[in-house]
């Protein structure tokens, strides 16, 4: 079979290797999408202390179980199934109190445990044990499929900021998850939604997914001043960063009202410390927090709403790739010229069923 080996930094190439055997407890997935994230890109750049190349990465994925060992109950061969990226140890105090995305050991598929750029992968153990791993309903792709981990996450974020029915929000960052959480606002009944953005082509391509939103092209408009004007000076009940930049950070606890949430979602990679005014905070009596990842059960609910159509998959993806060209869907991702890229590792005719 064929995978595409992260051999080191700035470095993938596709190549035959051994097929991969099955133990007992183990069974074997032959990927059908998986979904480039900007974590990947990450990786292929500038590395991570949980990845050790030469290995595969990819962690958002969608494929059919063609073996299952003998101990195994959790699927069985000929089942579809989508996997999610975290990895619960199944056994810490943070795994046993469903908080395993602080799970000290971190356990993920495309990091630790190898990914889904390669024909077939192991599922081990643990993940058939404590993993998500989600059958995929009939009528679901499994390009679809694949976009279930990363709006887990989207769903991972919302729900630790406490959203919920009449609250208002700003989304800044409006790429896949900033996309996700524009269609989750339905999902979740906010009231009112500001989406801000800084390039006007990502924001247009945002439009379609809740087009009764307030779109701030940052470039054009003072972001801050915009929310605060239109929401009579109180702020939002959640501003949530899903762009990963500081100015970003700091407009979010500038702009959030009184006992509302500011989610740090979008992590800070090789930029400026993050610098504020912490009376805001303390006057305001707001929560800044953090999230990251995703639990298996928010993988679940993600599947389940791409099936109902509550979020419309299909719309973020822009293209599908061979194996063969997954450096060159690398290179699509970061152009930013669409939302969403597959690898096909058997085919884009695979990927589509």
């Amino acid at each position: 079979m064929k995978a595409a080996i992260l051999e080191s930094l700035n470095s993938i190439s596709v190549k035959s290797v051994q097929e991969p055997a099955c133990a007992d407890d183990q069974a074997i997935l032959e990927v059908n999408a998986c979904a480039v994230c900007g974590s990947d890109i990450r990786i292929f750049h500038y590395g991570n202390d949980r990845v050790k190349p030469p290995t595969v990465i990819g962690h958002e994925i969608a494929g059919r179980i063609v073996k299952a060992g003998k101990a195994v109950t959790r699927v069985k061969e000929g089942q579809r199934i989508a996997l999610g990226a975290d990895v619960p140890c199944g056994t810490c105090k943070w795994c046993t109190s469903d908080a395993g995305t602080n799970c000290s050991i971190n356990y993920a598929i495309g990091y630790q445990f190898p990914g889904g750029f390669q024909q077939r992968m192991v599922l081990n153990s643990t993940t058939l044990n404590y993993g998500p791993v989600t059958p995929i309903p009939d009528g679901l792709t499994y390009a679809e499929a694949a976009i279930a981990e990363p709006l887990a996450c989207a769903l991972n974020g919302l729900e630790l900021a406490r959203f919920g029915i009449g609250k208002s929000i700003c989304i800044i960052g409006l790429g896949p998850i900033g996309c996700m959480m524009l269609e989750l606002c339905k999902v979740f009944g906010a009231s009112k939604v500001f989406a801000a953005q800084r390039s006007k082509a990502r924001l247009e391509m945002a439009r379609q997914f809740l087009p009764e939103a307030r779109f701030i092209a940052t470039e054009e408009e003072n972001l801050v001043d915009t929310v605060m004007k239109e929401t009579g000076g109180e702020g939002v009940d959640l501003a949530i960063t899903t762009s990963g930049s500081v100015q970003a950070h700091e407009d979010a606890i500038r702009m959030v009202a009184h006992r509302g949430y500011v989610n740090l979602f979008g992590g800070l990679k090789n930029q400026p410390k993050l610098t504020f005014d912490s009376n805001l905070i303390h006057y305001k009596e707001c929560f800044v927090m953090g999230s990251h990842g995703s639990l298996p059960r928010h993988h679940r609910v993600a599947v389940d709403l791409i099936a109902r159509g509550a979020v419309q998959a299909r719309k973020y993806i822009s293209r599908v790739f061979p194996l063969e060209g997954t450096a060159e869907a690398f290179a699509f991702h970061e152009s930013r010229a669409g939302l969403k890229v597959i690898v096909a590792p058997n085919g884009e005719k695979a990927a589509w069923t």
